[in-house]
């Protein structure tokens, strides 16, 4: 019997929340891991994080993080100056760098992945052999547009996002967690990470605002939907919203399509992409945050026709960020390099 075959991986930002999210996802999957390294800050150093039922001691992320190690898979849960540094150096010592962050995503000549949906796009990758992980928002998005486009071609695109407090980091968890805390206690209410109380409360406002009126954030699902779908023209639009609520976002998605295609018939081409259609308004059935906190899948549900126009479909789309979102995308590009047998394309 042939030994399977065994990777080293490096998680970059390990002791963040997407990177924790990472390790987890890697032993949750059973992905073929010889050794695992986890690098961070020069203040997380010395620490060490779970993988499986290991613990891993956290090295510092520097210059010469690299020498000496095999590396196959780098994962990269850092934000997008270390990436835009790190992300290169390793590729160059032979690793494939799957970056979760924004530096990477717009570059035409890297490919921005969601397994599901475009794997051909892994082919762009053996010149830099660096992989953009999509916006969280866009991930589950493009989950549920790619099949309704093969059915029945789209249109037209209108997105809301209700987006968990968790993708902008542990310290906004923190800080919802402790607002909660103040106005039961009458305490003073303290914002630091955003520019309101979010306690009870809905902020449209996700990232920094451009000259066009639109923030970043609604701009990425914007753009990157139309270079994961391969629509360069697509006519999409997107606002992007915090809400209250700890891990999963929530979309509201309206399609406008070119030609017919029923609620029904649209339930079964995304059951049929492995989208999880939970759809049942008699019973009160339709994809919760809470509920799909912890899962990897993408939940579609509240399939409605659009009255106002000729050919539309109303979706509510859920997913868990952290996982789907970040950390399970990244995990799952990485199994689709192992599967098509990347490494065999080494320069």
């Amino acid at each position: 019997m042939v030994a399977k075959k065994t990777y080293s991986v490096a998680v970059m930002g390990a002791t963040g929340l997407v990177g924790t999210e990472m390790l987890k996802v890697l032993a949750d999957r059973r992905f073929p891991v010889e050794r695992v390294y986890a690098f961070a800050s020069t203040r997380s150093a010395g620490e060490s994080v779970s993988f499986g039922d290991e613990e891993v001691l956290v090295e510092e992320l520097n210059e010469s993080s690299f020498d000496n190690k095999k590396i196959d898979f780098a994962l990269f849960g850092t934000g997008a100056d270390l990436s835009a540094k790190f992300a290169p150096l390793v590729a160059s010592k032979g690793a494939v760098a799957i970056d979760n962050s924004s530096h990477f995503r717009m570059n035409p000549e890297i490919p921005l992945m969601v397994p599901e949906v475009n794997p051909e796009a892994l082919a762009q990758a053996t010149s830099h052999r660096i992989i953009a992980n999509p916006n969280c928002s866009t991930i589950q998005l493009v989950c549920a547009l790619q099949p309704i486009q093969e059915a029945a071609g789209l249109k037209r695109v209108v997105v809301s996002t209700y987006q968990s407090v968790s993708g902008a980091g542990a310290d906004a968890m923190t800080e919802l967690e402790q607002q909660v805390s103040d106005l039961f206690s009458h305490g003073e209410i303290r914002k630091k990470v955003f520019p309101h109380q979010i306690a009870f409360n809905c902020i449209p406002h996700i990232d920094s605002f451009l000259p066009n009126g639109f923030t970043k954030e609604e701009m990425k699902v914007v753009n990157e939907s139309r270079k994961i779908l391969s629509l360069p023209n697509l006519k999409i639009t997107a606002t992007a919203v915090r809400v209250p609520t700890f891990i999963s976002h929530a979309e509201s998605v309206n399609v406008e399509l070119d030609k017919d295609l029923s609620p029904e018939d649209a339930r079964e081409v995304l059951e049929a992409a492995g989208v999880l259609v939970f759809d049942d308004p008699s019973r009160n059935q339709y994809p919760l945050g809470f509920e799909t906190a912890g899962q990897d899948g993408v939940f579609v549900g509240r399939i409605r026709r659009d009255e106002s126009v000729p050919h539309g479909l109303h979706l509510w789309v859920v997913a868990d960020n952290l996982r789907k979102g970040a950390a399970t995308n990244a995990v799952q590009i990485a199994e689709l390099c192992v599967e098509r047998q990347f490494f065999s394309k080494r320069a």
